[in-house]
């Protein structure tokens, strides 16, 4: 991983970060948020509306179409306002967001007893974010580009092709990150919002009954009438909030209330009002083809549209690519995934990472299904489908917030997480609809991340019991060190270790194969909490266990980028003879291969965690360690 800038530590970073967020004015950080939370949400109008007129089949009545957007502005208001907003917003793990740090919160990450469950339930919440992840851009810029349609057919054959170059080039520009341009994010959805806003008002002057709509009875009385179509309607209308989850996930970058008086503010009021203007279309036309969106807009206007579009979709796959490194990196670092190469692209903004493996992973994923599905409306039927089951998953892992963590009455958080189920389940059935017409695919790649992140937990535990039971027995070892046995030279050497041993087997095996030991050793063992980030004075424990050897446990937060010369050099009262600026770092690229007898990981789950242990990130890249003074052994694993 990439070091912190500058030498300092990243603790003393984020503390920084921390405190320049106080400070900052409300506005300003609500204008942040603009850019990097409400992206996706901020764009939905542009398929939401064409989704539900495909489940529809384009012909509806007045009293149909009032029913779609009460559906849709209480949906915004039940799911957004009030679930995300204010309950599921106040589960914060010390400041940070996200599923994964909802699941350390309530006490899932051990993967231990009851707390399985819980943790599956994370696990797979993440994990479908990921097949969020590479639908959202596709489906995004390709309806942008469609908007050329409404003035012209000639255009229609290059919008696919021209929605695969603007993928590309956005995939390609993420090693250099967007902190330069990132600060434009805001200002370019503020205007967005303002743009969706005003097309929404001259829609709703044109028909003004749509105001109606805002009585919930409208919603009701479309569901008990609808029948089967409801059901499909519904999982269009979903697609209104499948950026829902980034309030939570970026929730640290800004705090909540920033997040809040976004939304409160301007976001909802521009959704609203947009799609309120798109149904007074509808009513006024009675049958519509195509995207109500763009047929909004004057035809002067639907270029200048489109670009606009184009500009705010690519803002808002940077959110969701974004999100993907930062929930990367918590899952790796809480122990669900394999090391990756991780550089932070920038010195000044903490959120800014670049994970080279997720990006071109994604890339390939997102560029088959933008040429495999070739337009936004055959792309809304695989869209929805695994936000919605993070959406009902987020809802169980927060009763369990309710009950742990804050300690409401059984009754309370009952009442409160079942009104939320019942709308999520509804979504979720709607949604399962979806699945033949290209539901699967999220759920499908989805399921592969679970897979992946189980398979690497399972592995690592069975590595760290094999070695356990490998080793010489430590007692012996410090005996033969007291006697003299054991030729001593000088420097420093620093033995890096999956164990929790004082003496783990690796710093044995170096004795037995070299046949001497530098004076000064350290066993050294790196531990992620389950909090974000750990204060320097709390980071590290440190303690002697034989002439010129201690056993040491450095931790960091989950959100952390470690930088152990650094962190170790924060540590008060080492021995002089310890010499960190000259001290050699030992470290291991072992070989899994299965042992005698039943293994503890199952024959068929044992390639796929050899081929991930064999093939994450060095110690070098994930420690900010001086690779001139790294040195790795190769070792045989039997598990």
């Amino acid at each position: 991983m990439a070091a912190a800038p500058h030498g300092r530590t990243m603790t003393a970073t984020l503390a920084q970060d921390a405190s320049a967020r106080m400070r900052e004015p409300q506005h300003w950080a609500a204008l942040g948020a603009l850019g990097i939370v409400y992206g996706d949400l901020g764009t939905s109008p542009l398929y939401t509306l064409q989704a539900v007129v495909q489940a529809t089949g384009g012909h509806f009545t007045t009293e149909s179409a009032l029913g779609i957007l009460s559906l849709i502005v209480w949906t915004l208001i039940i799911t957004i306002s009030v679930k995300y907003c204010l309950f599921v917003m106040r589960a914060d793990n010390h400041g940070e967001g996200g599923i994964l740090a909802l699941m350390s919160l309530v006490g899932a990450n051990s993967f231990k007893g009851a707390a399985k469950v819980m943790a599956v339930m994370g696990l797979l919440g993440a994990a479908l974010l990921y097949g969020d992840g590479v639908i959202t851009p596709a489906i995004s810029v390709l309806s942008a580009l469609e908007g050329v349609n409404v003035v012209t057919s000639s255009l229609k054959p290059f919008v696919m092709p021209g929605a695969v170059a603007i993928l590309v080039v956005f995939f390609a520009a993420q090693r250099v990150g967007t902190a330069r341009i990132g600060a434009a994010f805001g200002p370019i959805m503020l205007l967005w919002f303002i743009v969706i806003a005003l097309l929404g008002l001259t829609g709703i002057v044109h028909n003004p009954i749509v105001v109606t709509a805002l009585d919930p009875r409208h919603a009701i009385s479309f569901l008990a009438h609808a029948g089967g179509t409801g059901m499909l309607v519904l999982g269009g209308v979903f697609l209104c909030i499948t950026g829902g989850e980034a309030l939570y996930a970026d929730m640290g970058h800004f705090g909540p209330n920033p997040i809040r008086l976004s939304w409160y503010t301007i976001v909802l009021p521009a959704l609203v009002l947009s799609y309120a203007g798109q149904t007074a279309l509808l009513i006024q036309k009675g049958t519509i083809e195509g995207n109500p969106f763009f047929q909004l807009c004057p035809t002067w206007g639907v270029y200048p549209l489109v670009f606009l579009a184009m500009i705010a979709t690519i803002i808002a796959s940077q959110s969701i690519i974004t999100g993907s490194f930062s929930m990367t990196r918590q899952a790796m670092q809480l122990g669900w995934l394999p090391g990756f190469q991780i550089r932070q692209t920038s010195d000044q903004v903490y959120g800014q990472i670049y994970v080279p493996v997720v990006n071109w992973l994604m890339m390939a994923a997102t560029i088959g299904i933008t040429i495999g599905f070739g337009s936004s409306d055959k792309l809304a039927g695989a869209y929805g489908t695994a936000v919605s089951t993070t959406m009902l998953l987020t809802t169980c892992l927060l009763f369990a917030a309710m009950r742990s963590v804050w300690r409401w009455p059984l009754g309370v958080s009952a009442l409160i997480a079942g009104l939320f189920l019942v709308v999520d389940v509804g979504f979720f059935a709607a949604n399962l609809l979806k699945i033949a017409d290209g539901g699967w695919l999220p759920l499908t790649f989805g399921a592969l991340v679970f897979f992946v992140m189980l398979t690497w937990r399972s592995g690592i535990d069975a590595v760290r019991a094999s070695l356990a039971h490998a080793s010489e027995a430590p007692e012996k070892f410090i005996g033969d060190l007291a006697a003299g046995k054991v030729p001593r030279v000088p420097g420093t050497a620093i033995f890096l270790t999956r164990t929790f041993q004082k003496i783990p087997p690796l710093l044995i095996d170096h004795v037995k194969h070299m046949g001497a030991l530098h004076k000064s050793v350290i066993a050294l063992t790196v531990l992620f909490e389950e909090s974000p980030r750990l204060a320097d004075e709390s980071r590290c424990g440190f303690e002697q266990i034989a002439e010129g050897i201690w056993r040491a446990t450095m931790r960091f937060g989950f959100v952390e980028i470690p930088d152990l010369t650094a962190a170790l050099k924060t540590v008060k009262g080492l021995d002089p003879s310890i010499d960190l600026d000259h001290a050699i770092y030992f470290a291991t690229r072992d070989l899994v291969v299965p042992g005698p007898g039943s293994s503890a990981l199952a024959r068929w789950r044992l390639p796929v965690f050899a081929f991930l242990y064999r093939n994450g990130a060095k110690v070098v890249d994930r420690f900010s360690l001086p690779p001139e003074r790294v040195v790795e052994i190769a070792r045989q694993i039997e598990v």
